[in-house]
C-alpha cells in the first residue's frame, strides 16, 4: 500500500496524525484548563488537522527554488509546525496566557504563550517523518504512475 510515494497519502497521513493530536487536546483540556470552553477545544482539534494537511501537502516541495538548496522533510515539517502554531499563537495570545498562568501558577518562569510554537515544531517533526515514511517526498508523489 505503501510502496509508491503519492501526495494523497501524505495528505491523508497528515490529517491523521494531526487528528490523533488535536483529539488529544481535545480531550485533555478540560482537566489541564477546565474554563476553556467547546469553541478553543474544537478549534485546537482542527487546527491540528489542518496542520497535518499542510505538511502533507508541502511534501512535494523537496528543493527550494530561490535559495537554490534541498528542503529536507525535517526542515519544512518544523517550520510548517512552528509557523501555524505561531499564528495560533497570535489570535488566541490572551486564552493561552490565562491557560499558561493556571496550569503553571503565576510565578512560574517561562509563562509566555509563544511556548506552543515548540509544541508546534514538535508536532509538526512528528507529522512530517511519518507523512514521509509512508508517502514518500518530493516531485514523485504527483507524479502520474500508470493504472
Amino acid at each position: 500500500m505503501f510502496d509508491n510515494p503519492s501526495l494523497v497519502t501524505r495528505v491523508a497521513i497528515g490529517k491523521s496524525i494531526g487528528l490523533v493530536f488535536g483529539l488529544i487536546g481535545f480531550f485533555l483540556m478540560p482537566y489541564i484548563w477546565p474554563e476553556g470552553d467547546m469553541l478553543l477545544r474544537l478549534g485546537v482539534l482542527f487546527w491540528y488537522v489542518t496542520v497535518g494537511a499542510f505538511i502533507g501537502v508541502f511534501g512535494v516541495m523537496d528543493w527550494h527554488p530561490i535559495l537554490r538548496i534541498p528542503l529536507p522533510w525535517w526542515i519544512r515539517a518544523s517550520w510548517i509546525g512552528g509557523w501555524m502554531n505561531f499564528v495560533l499563537t497570535l489570535f488566541a495570545y490572551d486564552t493561552f496566557e490565562k491557560m499558561m498562568i493556571y496550569v503553571l501558577g503565576p510565578d512560574f518562569p517561562f509563562l509566555s504563550p509563544f511556548w506552543f510554537v515548540l509544541e508546534g515544531v514538535i508536532v509538526g517533526l512528528i507529522i512530517g517523518y511519518f507523512a514521509t515514511k509512508f508517502g514518500g517526498e518530493g516531485k514523485a508523489t504527483v507524479l502520474k504512475r500508470p493504472l
